[in-house]
């Protein structure tokens, strides 16, 4: 396919609601075709704000200010990249003409848990685990009881695995009701799901536009309190399970609609094949693909957005490791080992402005024909960067 509209410097401009590694990452492979990059958070010197054109700070939850900043720019495409986020200011802009990604109501259902499972369980029918929603102390112990232990807690809407915790037993409610308090987002309420006994987990890349749906090759991780630490690509399984895996995404993502990058996680338990989330925009485990795929999922992504072809080839097997910090800083510096640097290595610093212990700051990419020396490999450099 030749395509026939050579994107001009400023022709096309996008904005970045949301302005993290992620949004950077975006943000560096739209400037690489001529977009201008307009890069929104809630805080000064965001990852993105350092290479944007322009930035901007703002409370986006707050409506009007959201909707002030998009009417100033006036951006061809709108890209939520965080979950705390005015939806309302979202469905006004749609209405106005500016084009979301992938589209208003996909972000409403997909930044928050309580959405996203009602649509892809009782509207979809997909398999998942059994759940139950809870604003309350009360309602979380009689939930609870009733899903049994085990039991996953997490509020509705937060990201990297903040407020999320397993309770074990009756006397961990308490506990998991204050870390539910910790959530970037809505705590109001509360799901409560079943324990899945997992043999693995999977993010499976779903990118689509007009031209079509493409899938990456399945990433498999591990977390830690809900976040990531370690993922790598491709993770081994059998045909029919991906095969299971991809028509699941294709059919939740052809139900919200849009293009764009959807990060779909699954669990998987021998043959069965359970929905767990789903991310409208790149993917923290999918930083990984920065050196598995010709193409990252950001360069999918813009492709994606601007309805050009998705293609890309793999350059094999890749492991990428986070690096957290363990220390507090406003002016944090991060010491890399030399050899992290080699001819299938490498670190990509963020440049947060500002650390807080656990907060992740780095991560290592490793590319190995042995996906286990590549895991081992990536979690080693992690072990041996530093912060002050």
């Amino acid at each position: 396919m030749i395509f026939t509209a050579p994107i001009q410097a400023n022709s096309i401009k996008i904005m970045l609601l949301g302005s993290g590694e992620l949004g950077k990452e975006v943000a560096i492979e739209a400037q690489r075709l001529g977009i201008e990059v307009v890069a929104v958070d809630k805080y000064k010197n965001a990852p993105a704000h350092l290479v944007a054109h322009r930035s901007y700070v703002i409370d986006m939850k707050d409506e009007k200010a959201l909707l002030e900043v998009i009417e100033k720019e006036k951006p061809n495409y709108v890209l939520p990249e965080v979950e705390a986020i005015s939806i309302s200011a979202l469905f006004k802009a749609e209405e106005r003409g500016y084009h979301i990604i992938p589209n208003a109501e996909a972000v409403n259902k997909t930044m928050n848990r309580k959405n996203i499972r009602i649509f892809a369980a009782e509207k979809l029918g997909l398999k998942t685990s059994n759940y139950k929603f809870v604003t309350t102390l009360e309602g979380l112990k009689e939930a609870s009881k009733h899903i049994k232990f085990p039991c996953v807690i997490k509020p509705v809407m937060s990201s990297s695995g903040h407020g999320q915790s397993i309770a074990k037993t009756p006397n961990d409610i308490e506990k998991s009701w204050q870390i539910a308090k910790e959530a970037r987002g809505d705590a109001s309420e509360l799901i409560v799901e079943e324990f899945i006994s997992f043999d693995y987990e999977i993010t499976l890349l779903t990118v689509r536009n007009k031209t079509g749906t493409l899938f990456c090759e399945p990433i498999g991780h591990i977390q830690k309190d809900g976040d990531f630490i370690l993922s790598w690509q491709p993770m081994p399984m059998s045909k029919t399970v991906l095969e299971k895996a991809k028509e699941i995404a294709k059919k939740v993502t052809d139900g919200l609609g849009g293009r764009g990058i959807f990060g779909v996680e699954f669990f998987i338990k021998g043959e069965e094949v359970y929905f767990s989330e789903l991310s409208p925009r790149p993917h923290d485990t999918g930083m990984v693909t920065l050196i598995t795929q010709s193409q990252s999922e950001f360069a999918l992504h813009i492709r994606a957005v601007l309805g050009l072809p998705l293609a890309y080839t793999t350059y094999g097997s890749g492991a990428c490791g986070a690096y957290k910090a363990s220390n507090e800083s406003h002016n944090p510096t991060l010491t890399v080992p030399d050899d992290a640097f080699s001819t299938n290595s490498f670190v990509r610093v963020f440049g947060k402005p500002e650390s807080h212990v656990g907060r992740r700051m780095a991560v290592s990419l490793v590319l190995d024909d042995d996906i286990e020396v590549a895991k081992a490999r990536a979690a080693e450099i992690v072990s041996q960067i530093t912060d002050t």
